[in-house]
């Protein structure tokens, strides 16, 4: 659940601190709406996210534990998503599916867990 909720908060901090304040561009040719300062608030509300976790005691993990999972799931989170946009550009499809038109479709909902869930698994492992 953790995962999840860090990922939409993620999402959630990158496209509206990107909206507000992104400036430069992270990597137009695969996903041009995405900006350098909305992904470095996506990173922030990310670690932001498993601190909280953190300090109410959900987590069993050392605090620098939770500073690395955090900036895991918040750098290859949207890793995840950039790599899910990339896709989409190289079939040239605007939405994955039409089960959710003008979101990307369903795959998108879920992209970052795709990517991140073998990596939070093995870093998990090596944590715990």
């Amino acid at each position: 659940m953790l995962i999840l909720i860090t990922i939409w908060i993620c999402d959630t901090f990158a496209y509206t601190f990107g909206k507000r304040l992104g400036k430069h561009k992270l990597y137009e040719k695969v996903s041009p709406n995405k900006t350098i300062e909305g992904s470095i608030a996506g990173l922030l509300g990310a670690i932001l996210t498993v601190i909280i976790v953190k300090i109410f005691n959900i987590l069993p993990f050392s605090w620098s534990s939770v500073l690395l999972i955090g900036a895991t799931i918040g750098i290859f989170g949207q890793i995840g998503d950039l790599v899910e946009s990339w896709f989409k550009r190289d079939a040239g499809v605007k939405d994955s599916s039409a089960l959710l038109p003008g979101h990307g479709g369903m795959l998108d909902r879920f992209d970052s867990l795709f990517f991140l869930s073998p990596i939070i698994l093995i870093l998990t492992l090596l944590l715990v």
